[in-house]
Formats: structure tokens, sequence, C-alpha cells
């Protein structure tokens, strides 16, 4: 173990409160380095002896949360160091996030998020309920062929769902470019992208440094949560590609819907649903069983919405599916119809943020890591 005569110099100018509490646990775990090898975040913590704001959004976003250095630390609370990474990296995420949001008026919401994704669930639900109730058929019509069109027109939908997904894809990147531009990382090599990516993919990081996974309030190791977030992700990846394909099937091909079950678009569909779902269950039923040091009590309501809407989404496309022939699919399609468009509203403002915001941390730590370390240069 280090002398804590080597700890770094804390860098707490203009720092929020939760920078300064991540830059006084990081001083201690230099000092200490138990942890060194566990993930990326403590390479990377020792190559720096200044934890300036932007080192702080850095590591909190290179951090998975697994919560191995909060078991493994022998400072951890009830020790008066107080020694709570996962926490405190957590609470300074939450800041990344709304800092570098775009709008910047619309950062406050991640301070709000439950609320906001309730009350924007409730307005969407409102708005198909209430364009259902002028069209074509009745709330509890039956329709044979399960034509969703004959419910809402396609050009509807396109030009209600169109414009909303590319401002949250355009919201996320214009935040996550900020955040980049913010870091100062420089050109990146092509194996530094390659290397990324693949951790990102993989999870690499959710596997708690040792390949038996995260902690779990019990102190036993799980990949469950890996597991679960693969599925969750594949999941809407599949139910994203089973739109792209329905669109290249209508405009490219002229075979609008309703599709047959052995379609792609269906098989997708429900492969994604299910996918979703099991995910999403499991990744909520883990964050509520999960032990309360290793969060941020502040959040879980973010993280817990985000998770919800997921669960809300995946049912009710394949209960929709099911049930698409009978006087239930009116009401259910605006249901889900209501789900997805608040899911695509809350995107850039909620726990999604994470995704894009940890990859480009990731691809920070790939390129830095091919660097040589500053601190063994001005020592030599």
């Amino acid at each position: 173990m280090r002398s804590t005569e080597s700890a770094p110099v804390i860098n707490l100018a203009a720092a929020s409160e939760p920078k300064a509490e991540l830059a006084r646990v990081m001083g201690i775990c230099n000092a200490c380095r138990y942890c060194e090898g566990f993930c990326a975040v403590f390479p990377a913590m020792t190559r720096r002896l200044d934890f300036g704001v932007r080192d702080a959004h850095y590591l909190a976003n290179l951090c998975h949360q697994c919560g191995a250095c909060l078991h493994a630390c022998q400072y951890a609370p009830p020790h008066e160091f107080a020694v709570n990474v996962p926490r405190a990296m957590a609470r300074v995420r939450r800041e990344t996030y709304a800092e570098h949001a775009w709008p910047a008026a619309f950062g406050a919401l991640y301070r709000r998020n439950g609320l906001a994704v309730a009350l924007v669930l409730a307005l969407t639900l409102s708005l198909f309920l209430a364009l259902a109730a002028f069209s074509r058929a009745t709330l509890w019509q039956a329709l044979p062929d399960g034509n969703f069109y004959e419910v809402f027109p396609h050009g509807l939908m396109v030009a209600l769902f169109g414009p909303l997904f590319g401002f949250a894809l355009l919201a996320l990147g214009i935040g996550t470019l900020r955040f980049w531009r913010g870091q100062a990382a420089g050109a990146v090599p092509a194996a530094a992208a390659s290397e990324a990516l693949r951790d990102a993919l993989t999870l690499r990081y959710l596997d708690g440094g040792h390949g038996q996974g995260c902690n779990e309030a019990d102190d036993a190791f799980t990949l469950r949560r890996r597991r679960f977030h693969h599925l969750t992700a594949a999941g809407f990846m599949l139910c994203f590609a089973a739109t792209s394909v329905a669109t290249l099937m209508h405009y490219g091909l002229g075979l609008p819907a309703p599709y047959p079950w052995t379609s792609p678009p269906k098989l997708l569909g429900m492969a994604g649903g299910v996918s979703m779902l099991v995910g999403a269950a499991g990744l909520l039923h883990l964050n509520l069983h999960r032990h309360a040091l290793a969060q941020d009590l502040a959040q879980r309501t973010m993280d817990r919405a985000f998770t919800a809407l997921l669960l809300l989404v995946a049912g009710s496309g394949l209960l929709l599916m099911l049930l698409r022939t009978t006087a239930a699919m009116p009401l259910l399609l605006c249901l889900h119809l209501g789900a997805v468009m608040a899911l695509f509203a809350t995107l850039p403002y909620g726990k999604f943020a994470h995704a894009v915001y940890r990859g480009a941390a990731l691809l920070k730590w790939a390129v830095e890591r091919r660097r040589p370390n500053p601190l063994q240069l001005a020592e030599d």
C-alpha cells in the first residue's frame, strides 16, 4: 500500500459538492490502490494527481457501478473515511447529463426525471386516446385483419414519431459531442475505437474485475446484471430493426402492413419484445434489491422510471400483436404508442443517457491507455 505522502493534490476550485466528494474519494483511492485491477476507473485514476471537473466527469462515466470496489474497500462506511466510489460516481454522472444536455434548459429534467416521465406518459396516452376517439374505428371495435392503420393512418404516425425520434437522436448526439470536446481526448486510433466498441458491447466492466460479476445486497457475485443489460439492449435493437424492415417493405417494396406472423417485421418484433421484457424485468428486480450504499438514492426514481417504461413498451407491444384482431386492439394500440412516444420524448433526459456517455468515456480510456503515463514521464 502506498504512503499517503504521495497522495494527489485535489482541485476543488469551483467544484460542486458531488465533484468535490468524488475528488476526496479518488484521493484516498489513489493513495491505497487496492482496487487497481478491478476496472478501467482505477488505472485511469492513477494517471492523475489533480482531479478537476473534466476528470470527474470522465471517471464517473467510466464507472459501471458494479460495486466490487465498495465491497472490497477497507475504508467504506462505517469507516470514518466513508469511501463510497459507486455512489460518488453516480452523483457526478447525473451532473454530467444535466450539464451537457441540449437544449441546456432541459438539463433540469434529470433532477425530476420520474415526474417528467409520468407526466409525458399521461400526456401521450391522452393524445392517442383522443385521436382514436375521432378515428374511423371506435375504441372497442374489433378489426378482423388487425390493421393498425384503420385506427391511426400511417402518415399520421410517421408525422408524430419521425420528428420526435430525430430530435431525441440530435439531443443525445449534441450532448455527447459536448462531453467529448470537453475531454480534449485528441485523435482516436482505429485500434482504440475497436477496443472501446468491444468493451461497450460486451459490458466488460460489469464483471467486477474478476469475471464473477457485480455484487448484490447479500455480498454475493452474480453476472445477472450484465446478462439482463444484454437482453434489454438486444431487445431494443431488435425492435428498432423490426421497425426499419417494416419501413423498407412499406416504402421500398410497396408492401404495407399488416404483415403475417412469419414476416421479418413480426419475427424481429416478437423476439425483441420478449428480450426487452425479460431484460427490463430483471434489471428492475435487481435495482429494487440492490444494496443502498451501492447507488445514489436520489437517482432511484430515474432508474426505475426508465426501466418501467421499457417494460410498458415491451409488454404492450407483445399484447398488441397477440390481440390485434380483438376488440381490445385499439386501446392496446393507444397504450403502446403512448408509451413509445413517452420513451422517445424522455430518451435524452433520463437513464438512457448513460449508454452514450459511458461509450464516450470508454473511447477516451482506450485512447489514453495507449499513451505514456504522464506521471511516469515526470518521474523519469
